[in-house]
């Protein structure tokens, strides 16, 4: 890919907070993710309308990756977030970490950090799946995958039967919750308290904040929500081309790369009924992340005030790409975005112009589904508003923060043998943007039928409505407007024998 200019913008956060003695030399790590984002839906990475003031500040003092890798979806990505490992049991479904992995949480105190989990875990609500089970000291939010942002006791109706989601703190049940509660600022919240009451003693810390926004349902106060009254009623489709202008003045993606048309499951905006109604979804959905945004914001005051603003590395990406999903229908006016009382979505249309300038979204495994932003501030470290076409995957944090905390990845845990991490270290990229880390295998993904691989510039996709196998070359064609399959049939025949062998290793279910 080109080299650009480079202009401020977001960053991804981890944070490396330093700490006041004892193991100061050791910095602390903060790691911050969203459900359900967009790539282009935060300033540093596109955003021209939605309010990301703190993440922009993150950017212009951090690096910002412009090739970073998710699972494409909710479970799978905290999975191999968690353990340096792709998912095993076919990569789908909840209690996915056995006891042939160590979590991040496990790994940080083998490293004599102290651990603390605040927001969506997603990986099992009973024990010994539960965070406070594997290896964090504190861990408070949802351990189910989504809920009623004001109030999560509240019945999910996308669950026939109206199941229940499971919210906890450590080893308890939490079902009851105050008038003014909103799951976004409960979670950071709790994270700050977390690296407060860290920060108070000698030894560095991990702190682990999974945001449940902007994944549905579109829930959001009031206050933020009138700020973008309007702002959006050019539509999705103009919407898709703005993003995709700002991602290349950004200096972000390629000039020369071709914007995909409209995504197949969305509809032309000017036929679009309902108008008001489908503008008010993303109204909705902007405000969600404006209100994440006014989150991280008090967390990094919160790091600054006990002193370890110079010793923190902070992290920020997305889980997956937007959600076009639509439990419970795509076109219920009666769902109204906002309150309480409604369990709505933003759907297909809006989702894929939120993922501009790349192709599909979650649970796919175009770029739309996997890509992610990440921005990562460590001030005195990482050189401010820099950039790095490094490949990175959320496999990668294991081993990268071992790395950090100068600990080897162990080869057993509580006397299991456990399996090889399946990253590597970023730490070199992070002090050094322009230093790509050698990667000797291939990445891999599967969701629900979709799949993918990835190794060098070449990238094999199969989408799992197609259901046909297409070759891009990421470096001339990123955004994947040009299957070379059918001119390169060896290449594509190597990887989806590479991929086939990846899927009965973790135990894939494709055929």
């Amino acid at each position: 890919m080109k080299h650009f200019a480079i202009p401020a913008a977001l960053v991804v956060f981890v944070a490396l907070v330093p700490t006041t003695s004892g193991a100061a030399d050791k910095p602390n790590i903060v790691l911050i993710m969203v459900d359900d984002m967009g790539w282009s839906d935060i300033g540093p990475y596109g955003a021209e309308i939605i309010q990301t003031p703190n993440l922009d500040r993150l950017a212009a003092e951090g690096l910002r990756f412009r090739q970073f890798y998710n699972n494409a979806k909710c479970t799978t990505t905290r999975a191999s977030l968690l353990t340096g490992l792709y998912p095993r049991k076919g990569g789908r479904g909840i209690n996915l970490l056995d006891k042939q992995m160590i979590t991040l949480g496990e790994a940080m105190q083998m490293a004599g950090y102290k651990t603390g989990l605040s927001g969506k875990w997603h990986n099992g609500s009973q024990a010994p799946h539960r965070p406070f089970d594997r290896g964090f000291d504190k861990s408070y939010g949802l351990w189910d995958g989504c809920c009623n942002f004001f109030d999560p006791n509240q019945a999910d109706p996308e669950f026939k039967g109206g199941k229940v989601r499971f919210f906890g703190e450590d080893d308890r049940r939490i079902t009851e919750f105050p008038d003014d509660f909103y799951t976004t600022d409960a979670f950071a919240d709790r994270a700050a308290q977390m690296i407060k009451t860290f920060a108070a003693n000698d030894d560095p810390f991990f702190v682990y904040i999974p945001f449940t926004a902007p994944h549905y349902p579109l829930h959001a106060k009031p206050e933020d929500i009138a700020k973008y009254k309007g702002k959006f009623s050019m539509g999705w489709d103009e919407l898709q081309k703005h993003r995709h202008a700002r991602t290349v003045e950004l200096g972000l993606i390629d000039a020369d790369w071709e914007l995909p048309p409209r995504d197949p499951e969305a509809q032309p905006w000017e036929t679009a009924p309902n108008k008001e109604w489908q503008n008010t979804r993303m109204e909705v959905y902007a405000a969600m992340i404006d209100s994440v945004d006014q989150a991280i914001g008090r967390i990094m005051t919160t790091i600054k005030q006990t002193g370890a603003d110079n010793n923190t590395l902070v992290l920020f990406l997305s889980d997956n790409g937007s959600c076009a999903e639509s439990p419970g229908g795509e076109n219920n006016v009666q769902h109204v975005p906002g309150p309480k009382e409604f369990y709505s979505h933003v759907g297909p249309s809006w989702a894929y112009a939120q993922n501009s300038p790349f192709r599909r979204y979650k649970s796919r495994m175009h770029e739309g589904g996997v890509a992610t932003p990440l921005i990562a501030r460590w001030p005195g470290v990482v050189p401010p508003n820099s950039f790095t076409d490094q490949v990175g995957h959320i496999v990668d944090f294991l081993p990268t923060f071992l790395d950090i905390a100068a600990t080897e990845y162990p080869a057993s845990c509580n006397g299991q043998d456990i399996r090889p991490v399946e990253g590597i270290s970023l730490l070199n990229t992070l002090k050094s943007p322009e230093k790509v880390a050698a990667r000797d295998k291939p990445l891999f993904w599967f969701y629900s039928g979709s799949r993918a691989i990835r190794d060098g510039n070449w990238k094999l996709a199969w989408d799992a409505k197609v259901k046909r196998w297409e070759l891009y070359d990421l470096v001339a064609d990123r955004t994947e407007m040009h299957n070379l399959a059918g001119v390169n049939p060896d290449k594509t025949k190597q990887l989806a024998t590479a991929w086939e062998a990846w899927a009965e290793m973790t135990g894939v279910k494709y055929k």
